[in-house]
């Protein structure tokens, strides 16, 4: 499996596909400082071999794609949502299933809601309403704030300092339901790190804004709904799948009892059932 660079303007995107061009499209959209690998591949082909083509990337600041300096992004969240656009573009494809989890779910509502007529349908996984007000919802967790703060003391620049930090990480953001695998989650952050060309730029994704020209317009998305929502997710806690649900007229909700803000190899069969259903 070949990685195929999307270029546009100064920009470029590594992406992979996966199955039969001649499928339906999905494109997926991954979430803050990750790469298209937190897709994992046994996912996308568990969705491929449902007869969808199956397409991931790397966010700007992750993996193979272009990287900026740390500290002053030069891009948004409304640029992010274009880079998922021109990457259709890129694989002549006219319209697309979008599927967005955490940041990669903020940007593909405003994919959605700035280009209605490229979007088929739309799956938003363990993340939040965008343009609304969230303020009365449970927040992220006091144990993963605790943990992310300690990344104020990580050498970003050491593989070896962030592979131990990300490791944490996966462990705090994991659920309850499904026990946690250490030994797997190390050997994939390994692979994440040694990928990236400086995951260093990776932090910058904490600093974007946007989509502040759609506020108060998530209730006029066109694409058909499904919200997908881990009940023990300490980053977005359910609430906020509840309420994107609500706000969005037919959005479907799937909980998936106590899982976290991941996507568990042991829930992939509820996810992706789901998912088939939906985009069918």
């Amino acid at each position: 499996m070949s990685e195929r660079i999307i270029r546009f303007d100064d920009v470029e995107i590594a992406t992979q596909a996966f199955g039969n061009p001649a499928y339906q499209p999905i494109l997926l959209i991954m979430g803050a400082m990750a790469s298209m690998l937190w897709w994992p591949d046994e996912f996308c082909q568990t969705l491929a071999d449902r007869k969808f083509y199956v397409i991931r990337y790397d966010n700007r600041d992750t993996g193979r794609s272009t990287i900026y300096e740390p500290g002053e992004p030069p891009y948004t969240m409304d640029d992010m949502a274009e880079d998922a656009i021109r990457i259709l573009d890129g694989y002549g494809i006219d319209g697309a299933n979008l599927i967005g989890m955490s940041l990669g779910g903020t940007i593909a509502q405003i994919a959605a809601l700035s280009h209605p007529e490229r979007i088929k349908t739309l799956t938003l996984i363990s993340t939040t309403p965008m343009g609304i007000d969230t303020s009365a919802l449970p927040h992220t967790t006091g144990a993963y704030m605790a943990h992310a703060a300690t990344g104020e003391t990580v050498d970003w620049t050491d593989d070896s300092q962030v592979i131990e930090f990300l490791v944490k990480d996966t462990q705090e953001i994991a659920g309850v339901a499904h026990p946690y695998d250490e030994r797997r989650a190390r050997a994939f952050v390994e692979r994440d790190v040694r990928r990236a060309k400086s995951f260093v730029s990776a932090t910058n994704h904490f600093m974007l804004k946007g989509g502040q020209t759609l506020k108060g317009k998530l209730g006029e998305l066109a694409a058909p709904l499904l919200v997908i929502h881990g009940t023990a997710d300490p980053i977005y806690p359910v609430e906020h799948g509840e309420l994107l649900a609500r706000t969005v007229r037919g959005a479907k909700l799937v909980r998936l009892e106590g899982g976290g803000h991941e996507i568990h190899p042991d829930d992939w069969e509820e996810i992706v059932s789901a998912i088939d259903a939906h985009l069918r």
